[in-house]
């Protein structure tokens, strides 16, 4: 029998799991503050609405998936892994590295799973890229960069850099293989004293660079991840059709008579086999939950996302 794993937030993402937890077979229950809301996705999903208080110390419930806002994620996920729920957690985990560490330390300690929903680490379109970059076909990668922007959305808790980096740290993470030694923030607050604009600069062991640019407030949307190597370069573009997410470019560099020459190559597209992020990540929770295997996006992750962000914020008056 699959897990019984309730939603805790009934918002636009939390929606997003009700519908994707159905479809897995795995929706036990619904719960938010809006009790009537819970109560429309409960009759319309078949599940049952529960009190917020009360999914916790229910025993049909083996596991939550919490998608609060983020100033609620560190308690509620405490509250939960005491109960002996394994727990998904939405990014960001917390507003602090402190609550974000309190909740992952006390899940381990309740030997329960700690996931959080860095769900871009489940796109086909990152997997292949990653599965190139280990198989040695970009050589030694020396500089990362990433574009997230479009327009909105617009929180009053989070700015840019909280709401939209933590995917893409996610990934570059994922990469290098370790923390940065060096994070410099930069941003621009337009609206209100939260930056909309947000850029951030890393430097990481082996003197590979990284560079992260993230909007709320541009004229067109942009998801591109950017890997240079010795030997290649590759681009996971997901505004793109699944036939061109994923490119790789075989440009070649030289010295010629003490002078830089060069040769622009047609990009290769790598092909991606289409899936929904979040089905996927969702189905990764299902098995952690079963196999008890330490997530691949592991409270761990988190906290080494939230050290950047807190690093490269930047505060305005």
């Amino acid at each position: 029998m699959k897990p019984r794993i309730a939603v805790l937030g009934c918002g636009y993402w939390g929606s997003n799991h009700i519908r994707t937890l159905k479809s897995l077979g795995a929706l036990q229950a619904v719960a938010d503050v809006n009790s009537a809301r819970a109560e429309g996705f409960a009759a319309e999903h078949g599940c049952i609405a529960v009190g917020v208080d009360e999914i916790y110390g229910r025993d049909d419930i083996d596991a939550v998936v919490m998608a609060l806002p983020p100033q609620f994620h560190a308690e509620a996920a405490i509250r939960a892994v005491e109960n002996g729920k394994d727990v998904l957690v939405e990014k960001p985990i917390a507003l602090t590295v402190e609550d974000a560490t309190r909740a992952v330390e006390t899940a381990k300690a309740c030997g329960r799973i700690f996931m959080t929903g860095h769900v871009l680490r489940f796109h086909p379109g990152f997997e292949g890229l990653k599965a190139l970059i280990d198989a040695g076909e970009l050589g030694r990668v020396r500089y990362i960069h990433s574009h997230r922007l479009g327009l909105g959305k617009f929180h009053t808790e989070n700015d840019a850099l909280w709401d939209l980096a933590p995917h893409d740290l996610s990934m570059i993470l994922a990469i290098t293989g370790a923390h940065p030694v060096e994070v410099r923030g930069e941003g621009a607050a337009l609206l209100d004293h939260l930056s909309d604009f947000a850029h951030l600069h890393m430097r990481f062991p082996g003197d590979l660079r990284s560079h992260l640019f993230a909007s709320r407030l541009n004229p067109y949307r942009e998801r591109r991840l950017t890997v240079v190597g010795e030997k290649a370069m590759a681009v996971f573009d997901d505004v793109e059709p699944w036939e061109r997410k994923l490119a790789v470019y075989r440009h070649a560099i030289w010295r010629d008579s003490g002078q830089w020459a060069f040769t622009m190559n047609e990009p290769s597209y790598v092909p991606v086999e289409q899936g929904m992020p979040l089905t996927r990540e969702l189905q990764h929770f299902i098995q952690c939950i079963e196999t008890r295997e330490e997530p691949r996006t592991s409270g761990e992750e988190a906290i080494g996302v939230l050290k950047i962000l807190t690093a490269g914020t930047v505060l305005h008056d």
